[in-house]
């Protein structure tokens, strides 16, 4: 498993791919298959296609940097990091919000996506910082 993270930090653009990936999954599940299933989760279906839609727009932009950025990438994966802090604080304020809605399955989900968040900044974190390092 540290040698598949050291891998990905070593190659900025695998991070905004592991970011891409990561975001077309919460939008995934967030806006087809949990929102449909909402009672079972204990979320409102309109707080979920929220989440969704800003999980789909970090998507795109993680894509788009991993297309389209070659030079001067620290600033784009600053933007990244950012936002999955953002992110990871508006899940956890609609975790805290509706969790006398929240049934087991729900808590469980984001519980899992929190801490898959906070996994995912720490590699974005340390890419920036092994990249930005000189070797001696």
């Amino acid at each position: 498993m540290i040698k598949i993270i050291n891998k990905i930090i070593s190659n900025p653009k695998k991070v905004f791919l592991l970011d891409g990936i990561g975001a077309f999954l919460s939008a995934f599940l967030l806006g087809f298959i949990i929102a449909r299933y909402h009672d079972i989760f204990g979320i409102p279906q309109t707080i979920l296609y929220f989440l969704s839609a800003v999980a789909f727009i970090y998507m795109v932009y993680s894509l788009c940097c991993y297309y389209f950025v070659s030079g001067k990438w620290q600033a784009y994966l600053r933007v990244v990091i950012i936002a999955n802090i953002l992110y990871c604080c508006l899940t956890t304020a609609v975790v805290f919000y509706f969790r006398h809605l929240l049934t087991v399955l729900g808590l469980i989900y984001f519980i899992n996506e929190i801490i898959i968040l906070i996994l995912l900044i720490s590699i974005e974190i340390k890419t920036i910082k092994k990249i930005s390092l000189p070797n001696y």
